[in-house]
């Protein structure tokens, strides 16, 4: 059976071609699905024959809320999500001034095994479909009744791990016929698979990059992340010059802030230098206590790391603490819910 979420409009016409129906069945099929419809049944300009065609070989995926957590100011919403295999994933949508934003996940775990990263404890079970991707801002925006404006692929899983699947998903809702958000309201995280930051370049996209970085040297960064033993700063750096040559886009570096690792001026000092060529941007985020030896840094450290920066000419901001209350980092409600803890 064929969930027809997994779809793009050219499969989407091919299918009905081959049960003998009109092109121009599959772009209405394609509006009712983005319209966020969960049965054949609300398509109510296919005829009951249509309907009964379509059930015998598809069917319209839906995700269960397996649990919802509202943070204290009301801003983060954490989801619990089952899939059809029973596998659980998670997202969350955050309000800013400017709209709703939604960070999706594109696996169920992760296999890329950062010290730090709540989803990847247990390993991966699978990838997402682009469909699964599709659902999960469709289920929020059912449950808040609001429309997500911009789409981040930094929950759960590594997107450059999925790629076949995480560019299917990014084309499909940025069509105006699917959920019409821009290209630039699209982000896409990855803890440095060079392959795929290079493949991504030569897209033709104007998606946004974030590359989890954490560290100004390869000494730190292994410790880590073990992808850095495959592919290691200077290459990920290499591909991200190469990104910016070929999309003019800026680069974001995620840098997680461990007490007594990464955070000394020094480190700050060697991660100017790493980034004085490259048009990017340090997203500076103080480390979520997910295992003992990781500590958070005081205020006054995370402050004076980012203006060690900025004063080298290397744009920082500090990310907004949002939804701690409700284990908001990548992988704690999963990995709580899968425990029992």
């Amino acid at each position: 059976m064929i969930d027809l979420y997994d779809l793009s409009i050219q499969e989407l016409e091919d299918l009905f071609k081959k049960i003998g129906e009109p092109s121009y069945r599959a772009k209405q099929m394609f509006d009712w699905l983005y319209k966020g419809i969960q049965d054949i049944s609300e398509v109510t300009v296919f005829s009951n024959e249509l309907k009964d065609k379509l059930r015998e070989i598809a069917y319209i995926g839906r995700l269960s809320v397996v649990k919802k957590q509202l943070s204290k100011d009301k801003e983060t919403i954490k989801y619990l999500f089952k899939l059809k295999d029973k596998n659980v994933i998670e997202s969350v949508v955050i309000k800013y001034r400017f709209g709703y934003t939604q960070c999706i996940s594109t696996q169920v775990g992760c296999r890329m095994g950062c010290a730090f990263c709540a989803s990847t404890v247990d390993g991966i079970e699978r990838n997402l479909t682009s469909g699964e991707m599709v659902e999960q801002i469709l289920a929020a925006q059912r449950d808040t009744g609001r429309k997500m404006s911009r789409v981040v692929l930094m929950g759960s899983g590594e997107p450059m791990d999925n790629y076949a699947e995480v560019l299917k998903f990014i084309r499909c809702i940025n069509i105006e016929r699917g959920l019409n958000i821009g290209q630039r309201h699209i982000t896409v995280s990855t803890c440095g698979i060079v392959p795929g930051i290079l493949k991504l370049a030569e897209e033709g996209l104007q998606v946004n990059l974030a590359v989890s970085l954490h560290a100004p040297n390869d000494e730190i960064r292994s410790q880590l992340m073990p992808i850095n033993k495959k592919y290691g700063i200077k290459d990920v750096l290499q591909a991200c010059k190469y990104y910016v040559l070929r999309t003019n886009r800026r680069v974001t570096f995620e840098y997680a802030l461990i007490r007594g690792l990464n955070d000394s001026i020094h480190h700050a000092v060697e991660l100017a230098k790493l980034l004085k060529e490259i048009l990017c941007h340090v997203n500076l985020i103080p480390v979520n206590n997910v295992k003992d030896q990781f500590l958070r840094p005081s205020e006054e450290r995370v402050n004076e790391f980012a203006r060690a920066l900025q004063i080298r000419g290397i744009s920082t901001t500090v990310r907004r603490e949002l939804g701690s209350d409700i284990k908001a980092a990548c992988g704690q409600l999963r990995r709580s819910y899968v425990s029992g803890k």
